[in-house]
């Protein structure tokens, strides 16, 4: 198998976008989004300030420091891929993807209208990567915030591991 890989600009409205596999997700939260115990989109204090990622079942929310069109890979390895050298900030945590369908999305960008690629079904290990970039060549609103790509390396995992910290980048970062 060769990598695989998406390379998008989505609408980060409210400073965050979805990578998630939407079946299990929803039904998941179906059983789960009344429960006060759980943050919205898995954004806890931590996430916020020190992660940069809410994670959920099914699900990661990837935080960014505009709210704009931001750019982003998703790349599949075979194996674990070696770490961005150029990344400010990389977080890892585990994504259960038993369909083998991811979806991106965000607050204003439906499920159905963001883009979508096709991933080994299981337990994959994802790697978000914040490298700092220059602005897409798009019209953007013009707000404060950096510019970062945003990169998600996938790659089989065999067992479940507890998300960790990379490589911290500086706080406060965004906006």
């Amino acid at each position: 198998m060769t990598d695989a890989s998406l390379k998008f600009l989505i609408d980060a409205d409210h400073g965050q976008f979805y990578v998630q596999d939407l079946e299990p997700y929803d039904a998941w939260m179906a059983d789960h989004a009344t429960d006060p115990d759980l943050p919205p989109a898995g954004w806890t204090q931590e996430a916020v300030y020190i992660h940069r990622i809410g994670v959920e079942p099914h699900s990661i929310s990837v935080g960014t420091a505009r709210d704009d069109m931001v750019e982003s890979l998703i790349i599949v390895h075979e194996s674990e891929p070696m770490i961005e050298p150029t990344a400010e900030h990389i977080a890892e945590t585990d994504l259960e993807v038993p369909t083998g369908q991811l979806t991106v999305s965000s607050p204003g960008v439906h499920p159905e209208d963001g883009p979508s690629m096709t991933v080994p079904a299981g337990l994959l290990r994802a790697r978000v990567s914040y490298i700092p970039a220059e602005a897409p060549d798009i019209n953007t609103n013009g707000g404060p915030g950096e510019y970062f790509l945003y990169r998600i390396d996938l790659w089989p995992a065999d067992q479940a591991r507890e998300l960790v910290i990379l490589k911290q980048g500086p706080n406060p970062w965004a906006g």
